[in-house]
């Protein structure tokens, strides 16, 4: 690997010829080979790619993790392109023609093989993040009258052109409904001349619909334990397979955007250096400027209270502590029910059994909280640290109460924000941690100086 890091960057310093780094990529595991390229110019990628002998670049062109394929295919010779079309997955092929611009998908879709066309033509019909848009059609049937012997047989004649043949799908000769899915390994060990209908366990398969949720999907893999779920119509004729390698990669993406949108931006479809400065500033401009319009209804809770502050100045000190832990304590739970309501552990149903048990959670991290604060009051006036002034005990409790009511009005409002956003059809993911924060922090000033009001009303106020 040390001695590739350094033809790759010899590449980079145009020491190298593409070829030497070619040759050397098509001797590497495909993974590794994409994370090389991942790190190189894509003038050199396609140099690269170029040289290669054409299994291997199928090879590696078939990796959703790397980044500039649609680019690299979109630049190389149609001719070129088009071979390397025709012998990539039909899933992945779809994937890059939803990259390419019109004019690449008109130069580069008259000169495919009849099967490339047909799968695209197929696979494109579906919405994104469906059973339909990961599908492939690449996948191994035969009919149920065959013999075990003539499916092994069938199966040695077509392996390199199938996504997987881990699982062969038995349907009806005449009507072509799906019957039957055998384990290649029940295959194997089955005698030659048994019925392929005989093989294996006679239950109906694990099917989905096209239009099926990704995320619905996944839940089906990881109940079953399947390594490929095939994809039916309405006449319960399989169409395609979803692989769990395509799972696992919709699911690592699905996830990437969930982050962001938690974080309070847009989600990025690029690795980050390859995004440019103003499309950056683009997917994070919107959200900073909700929250900061938000955030004014701060400034306006404490213009609200302007004579209070004037009059208990001492108040001040507190205040970013009391909004921190409002805001962490609805952070907290928007984190869980979002990945409740992701894993399908809770229903919209459930708001109510949801908000019975963080009312009773945030009084008491509340309190645990509040008597930390109230602790801390006490040793700073007992040791000199600070002087709080006569009504310090006031002040103590004051800031112990507000922090009980905080947290408790955080936990609740952060629970059940997932639930409003998933009811009035927004992805949860979208309740951000900063948008929950800033929730918050202006209910929570209003907690904080009504408490205040009525403690510390007739001495400080």
């Amino acid at each position: 690997m040390n001695d590739l890091r350094f033809t790759t960057d010899a590449v980079q310093a145009g020491r190298a010829p593409a070829a030497t780094l070619a040759e050397r990529l098509a001797a590497m595991q495909a993974a590794d080979a994409v994370e090389l390229l991942n790190e190189l110019e894509l003038a050199d990628s396609i140099g690269i790619i170029s040289e290669m002998p054409r299994d291997h670049a199928v090879l590696i062109l078939d990796q959703p993790e790397l980044h500039s394929a649609a680019a690299i295919i979109g630049a190389l010779p149609v001719p070129v392109a088009q071979e390397l079309l025709d012998a990539m997955s039909a899933d992945r092929v779809t994937d890059l023609f939803h990259e390419f611009d019109a004019g690449t998908r008109s130069r580069l879709v008259p000169g495919l093989g009849r099967d490339t066309k047909l799968a695209l033509r197929k696979l494109l019909r579906y919405p994104p993040h469906t059973a339909g848009s990961l599908m492939t059609t690449e996948f191994v049937s035969v009919p149920a009258d065959w013999s075990v012997a003539q499916t092994l047989q069938h199966i040695r004649e077509v392996e390199r052109s199938r996504e997987t043949v881990y699982a062969i799908y038995v349907i009806d000769p005449a009507t072509k409904i799906l019957l039957r899915a055998v384990a290649l390994r029940r295959l194997i060990t089955s005698g030659p001349d048994v019925s392929i209908m005989s093989v294996g366990r006679d239950v109906a398969p694990v099917t989905v619909a096209p239009l099926t949720d990704q995320e619905d999907v996944a839940r089906l893999f990881r109940k079953h334990d399947l390594l490929a779920v095939p994809v039916v119509n309405d006449g319960n004729q399989i169409i395609g397979i979803v692989t769990v390698d395509d799972v696992i990669d919709a699911m690592t993406q699905e996830m990437t955007e969930d982050t962001l949108k938690f974080g309070g931006m847009e989600a990025l479809h690029k690795p980050y250096m390859q995004i440019g400065f103003l499309h950056m500033i683009r997917k994070r401009a919107g959200w900073l400027g909700v929250l900061f319009l938000s955030e004014m209804l701060t400034a306006s809770a404490m213009q609200h209270f302007e004579g209070e502050l004037e009059k208990a100045v001492v108040l001040t000190l507190f205040i970013p502590l009391i909004m921190s832990s409002g805001g962490n304590s609805g952070s907290q739970a928007t984190s869980l029910l979002i990945r409740a309501l992701a894993l399908q552990e809770l229903r919209l149903k459930d708001w109510w059994r949801v908000a019975l048990r963080e009312i009773p959670t945030g009084l008491v991290l509340g309190s645990f909280l509040g008597f930390i604060g109230v602790v801390r009051i006490i040793a700073w006036q007992m040791t000199g640290l600070y002087d709080y002034g006569q009504h310090w005990p006031l002040i103590a409790a004051t800031v112990g109460t507000a922090l009980i009511g905080i947290v408790t009005f955080g936990s609740l409002a952060g629970s059940m924000l997932p639930f409003i956003l998933q009811k009035t059809g927004f992805d949860p993911a979208s309740a951000s941690a900063p948008f929950v924060a800033t929730l918050v922090d202006v209910t929570g000033l209003v907690i904080y100086f009504s408490i205040a009001l009525v403690i510390l009303s007739g001495t400080l106020l």
